[in-house]
This record gives structure tokens, C-alpha cells and sequence, in this order.
């Protein structure tokens, strides 16, 4: 594959002006041997993230920012649009570079970050796909956690996502033959295209930090119906590429569906909430199976239920946050 020079990273947003600033920052330090093509696709926000976006780009304009990289091209628009997968189609659509990311409006890049990423596809040209892991940071920016990233190991998709979509970078190549973006796909598209690249091409674990991963509540996932429908597509996702349901996406949409139709005093009480959310799981998962896989009960450990509860309130609070609405 061609020898990366650019890097086009995109990033969606609407109504995270509380965070934007931030993550402007962390794009465009990046220092290192690349030229790096800048793109804020905004969905038409009514705070102040149009002026926080025009600050950066008079500063980039006029020099007055300390360019550490070969140099960065910066653009941007703000209009409403379809969400946030059709916010990162028209960034993609714009790109220029050899190399792809995102990095969600409420995220923000580790220094050396860049530099890392395409020392790994220079050294190795046939990696379409490299990911590292990411700190959980507060509101206020503190680290409270880590994303539970692991080796790639391409079956394991089908009922964890161990890749972390801001510490992940990806050849425009694999990108465009793959077929890019699902635009059908609200939540889960990063998970769609792991598994669609991961299946035709090379993917490498970068074993260092490259992102912060930012959790709150002001994030498109909170309600339960939304909640319902990120787990959804996940599990649609897993029967859709592997042809089975695992219990973690089965559990997760169950313990979703269960929060947004039970009645309050039942999702207050963790009993009758885990009780519930069980027996759905067992029946939903005859369902989509046609009866109990060995492979599940390969997933009944301590582990990975504590991995089940984990990512609830990482989906609660995290994935897909700052996409337009």
C-alpha cells in the first residue's frame, strides 16, 4: 500500500462547545513526519462551537499557531444534517489524505499520537488498520479508567468491541474498498467497519495510549430508547457478519429493552432489574439462535460479566456521543 504522508482526520459535532475547543487543540499539536488535513463537520449547533471553529481556523490562517507537523490544512461547515454517520460521510467525502480517523468532538488525542500511527503503517505496509488504547476521562478531563482493548482477534468482534474508535486509524484504501460508512447505521458503525475491514485486510494493536475518551451524561446515548437502539445494531451487527447472537450483545439489549419498559420501581430494584433482564436474555437468545450455542456458554464467566456491566454504562455514557443528533 502507498506510503502514508497525510492524515485526514474528521471530526463530527453539534452543541459540544463545552469540549470542541479541546479537542481542536489535541488534532492540531500533533508533531511529527506528516502532513495532517483537518475537518470539523458540524451539524448546524446553536451554542458557540461556530466561533470556537472560526478562532482555530484565524489562528491556523495567520500563523499564529506553532504548526509542529509538515502542515495542516484546515476546513470546515455547519449545516444541518441526517446524524452523525452522515456527518463523517461528507468529512470523508472531503478527504485528502492516505490515512483516516475520527475523533468525536468530546474526545481528544494523546501527544505522539499521529507520529505513532504512521511509524506502524510505514513499518508494516500491508496493516490497513492499527488502534491503541484510550484513557476514560470526567467532564473535567481527568483519567478515570481505561478502555478494554486487547490483540486483534477478528471472531472475538462478533461479542466485544475491543477497539477503540478514537486510538483507531485506517488506510483510505481498506476504507473505500470496504465500502466505507454504513449510512444506515446510527451507534454501532464503527463496529460495522472493524469487522468489514477486519475481514479482508491486517489489523495491528498498537500497545500504547493514543486517546482520552471522554464519558457524561449529555451524550446522544442516555435515554433508554437510544440506549436500546445502540444495542440493537450491535446485535443485528453480530447475526448480520457471524451468524450468531452472542450472550454479551443479547444481554445488553435485553438489559436496554428491559430499562425503557419496565415500570420505575422494577429498574430501581437491581434485583428485580437483573432478574428481568436474564430470563429476557434466555428467551431472546433461543430466538435468534434456534437454541443454546456452545460458544455462549463459552461466555458465562465472572470475567465477562463484569465486561456485560461495564459497557452498559460505557454505552450510557460514551459511544457515539458527539455526533449530530
Amino acid at each position: 500500500m502507498k506510503v502514508p504522508t497525510v492524515f485526514s482526520i474528521i471530526t463530527p459535532s453539534f452543541n459540544q462547545g463545552a469540549f470542541l475547543a479541546e479537542t481542536i487543540e489535541s488534532v492540531i499539536s500533533q508533531s511529527g513526519d506528516f502532513h495532517l488535513d483537518y475537518i470539523v463537520i458540524d451539524g448546524g449547533s446553536t451554542d458557540n462551537s461556530v466561533d470556537i471553529i472560526r478562532h482555530y481556523e484565524q489562528f491556523l490562517s495567520k500563523g499564529q499557531w506553532p504548526i509542529a507537523c509538515r502542515g495542516i490544512t484546515f476546513r470546515w461547515l455547519s449545516e444541518p444534517d441526517q446524524g452523525q454517520t452522515d456527518a463523517l460521510l461528507k468529512g470523508f467525502r472531503m478527504a485528502e489524505g492516505e490515512i483516516f480517523a475520527w475523533l468525536n468532538s468530546d474526545d481528544t488525542y494523546l501527544p505522539g499520537a499521529l507520529q505513532a500511527a504512521v511509524d506502524l503503517f510505514r513499518a508494516e505496509p500491508a496493516i490497513a488498520l492499527c488502534y491503541g488504547d484510550a484513557h476514560y476521562c470526567d467532564v473535567a478531563g481527568a483519567v478515570i479508567g481505561s478502555y478494554r482493548t486487547s490483540p486483534f482477534d477478528f471472531d472475538r468482534l462478533a461479542w466485544f468491541n475491543f477497539i477503540c474508535q478514537p486510538s483507531a486509524f485506517f488506510r483510505r484504501e481498506a476504507f473505500e474498498e470496504v465500502g466505507g460508512l454504513d449510512p444506515a447505521l446510527h451507534f454501532a458503525m464503527d463496529l460495522d467497519l472493524w469487522i468489514r475491514i477486519g475481514g479482508r485486510f491486517s489489523c495491528r494493536y498498537l500497545p500504547r495510549f493514543l486517546s482520552s475518551y471522554r464519558l457524561h451524561e449529555s451524550s446522544k446515548t442516555v435515554s433508554d430508547r437510544t440506549l436500546l437502539l445502540n444495542c440493537r445494531e450491535a446485535e443485528h451487527l453480530a447475526l448480520k457478519y457471524f451468524g450468531w447472537a452472542p450472550l454479551t450483545r443479547v444481554y445488553n439489549s435485553c438489559s436496554a429493552l428491559c430499562r425503557a419498559r419496565l415500570p420505575g420501581p422494577l429498574v430501581r430494584s437491581k434485583a428485580a432489574l437483573s432478574a428481568a433482564t436474564l430470563v429476557c436474555s434466555v428467551l431472546r437468545s433461543l430466538w435468534l439462535n434456534r437454541g443454546i450455542r456452545r460458544k455462549d456458554l463459552a461466555l458465562l464467566s465472572r470475567e465477562n460479566f463484569g465486561k456485560l456491566s461495564k459497557s452498559r454504562v460505557e454505552i450510557m455514557t460514551g459511544t457515539g456521543r458527539s455526533g449530530t443528533p
